[in-house]
């Protein structure tokens, strides 16, 4: 890849739109043209009361206002002048600090903004509030967010979860072209022959043939309160891609402080999402007591816990119920988030009590979690992130 290295003309340029506003700012330089527009964008978002204030000390007139039609044109600007990734965190910046999420109530305004899943889950918290004039492009938007989703990660998924399976299902005697060499000669290096300078195999070890029942169980058990959003949403793709292999069976459990199943409804992640409730308590235990009563071969079971661990239910019930899971043959994994964001908040005591049972507690990205549940599913160390 070839950098450039930027004149001092564009340099200059660049100062002028950090400083911002309409004089020169020392530079020499007035804001003129596309640079203006890009300047009132930042303006009406970032230099108001609840923004990060102003990158100078003056006070500005501009502003989102609130009204509808002002902010639909703000939305049209920055799609202008930057690009998708700049715009989803503007957008999420104006809901934030601006209070804008009612304006996504109108239909319009929905039509207008750039979907992500961040915008899922501000949809999502809007909840009972949105109208059935709102709904359907609700939908829509949600539909979009959740195709790109699982066009990204179905696959990958699949072939993963594919070869863990029929690797963990090894026969004794296989046929030449099922032998898996590397597990063969870890197995038989007792026979070694240094004479020979080789290792004589009196046991091979081979890939099973996937079998047409289903050999796997996997629980998904999500919490729903309003900080996992993102979470939930990446929760629902990914049920729906394991609902979709028939070697698995696959349950979703979504909670707050109440417990709803939603296995039902995994043909359709929108219909998923659509049947959560962010925000709320939590109450773990709970969750997990019921994902604990359906299960029914728990050596054959991967259990996934995505929660922040603030639990307002019974702890120590919580991590009896973990210790007697895995006690049983369960593959128990917590996930502090399950999104691109990186760890979000968490109650560490937890986290430490869940570590102390030999199950560690970490973020995982959307990319990261076929690896994680093909580990699980073959009974061997998590690949944890470093960080």
């Amino acid at each position: 890849m070839t950098h450039t290295t930027p004149t001092d003309d564009e340099r200059l340029r660049r100062w002028r739109l950090v400083l911002g506003g309409g004089e020169a700012d020392g530079t020499g330089r007035a804001l003129t043209g596309t640079d203006a527009a890009v300047d009132g964008a930042l303006t009406a978002l970032y230099d108001q009361p609840g923004g990060r204030g102003p990158r100078t000390g003056r006070d500005r007139s501009a502003g989102l206002g609130a009204s509808a039609p002002s902010v639909a044109r703000w939305l049209g600007d920055i799609r202008t002048y930057f690009p998708s990734s700049v715009v989803q965190v503007m957008q999420r910046d104006a809901i934030d600090r601006l209070g804008l999420a009612t304006l996504l109530l109108e239909p319009e305004m929905l039509e207008a903004v750039e979907a992500d899943v961040h915008l899922v889950g501000t949809l999502l918290s809007l909840g009972r509030a949105m109208p059935e004039t709102t709904r359907e492009t609700a939908r829509a938007v949600v539909r979009k967010v959740v195709d790109d989703l699982e066009k990204r990660l179905a696959t990958r998924t699949r072939a993963t979860l594919t070869g863990a399976l029929d690797r963990s299902a090894r026969i004794s005697r296989p046929r030449h072209r099922d032998i898996d060499w590397d597990r063969t000669i870890r197995a038989n290096l007792k026979h070694y022959l240094p004479e020979r300078r080789t290792v004589v195999p009196e046991r091979l070890v081979g890939h099973g043939r996937a079998s047409r029942g289903v050999r796997k169980e996997i629980v998904l058990c999500v919490d729903q309160s309003g900080s996992m959003a993102a979470s939930v949403v990446h929760a629902a793709v990914f049920g729906a891609v394991l609902a979709s292999m028939r070697s698995l069976a696959t349950r979703l459990v979504v909670f707050d402080t109440s417990v709803v199943d939603l296995t039902e409804q995994l043909d359709d992640p929108v219909d998923v999402l659509f049947g959560t409730r962010l925000g709320g308590g939590t109450d773990i235990n709970r969750a997990l007591a019921y994902c604990q009563s359906r299960i029914t071969r728990p050596a054959d079971t991967v259990v996934v816990l995505v929660s922040d661990l603030y639990e307002g239910g019974i702890r120590d019930e919580m991590l009896k119920r973990v210790a007697a899971m895995k006690a049983s043959g369960v593959q128990f994994v917590a996930l502090l988030a399950l999104s691109d964001e990186g760890a979000p908040a968490h109650d560490r005591d937890h986290a430490a009590a869940l570590a102390a049972l030999g199950v560690p507690a970490f973020a995982c990205t959307p990319d990261l979690f076929p690896e994680i549940m093909a580990a699980a599913l073959e009974k061997r160390p998590l690949p944890i992130p470093e960080d």
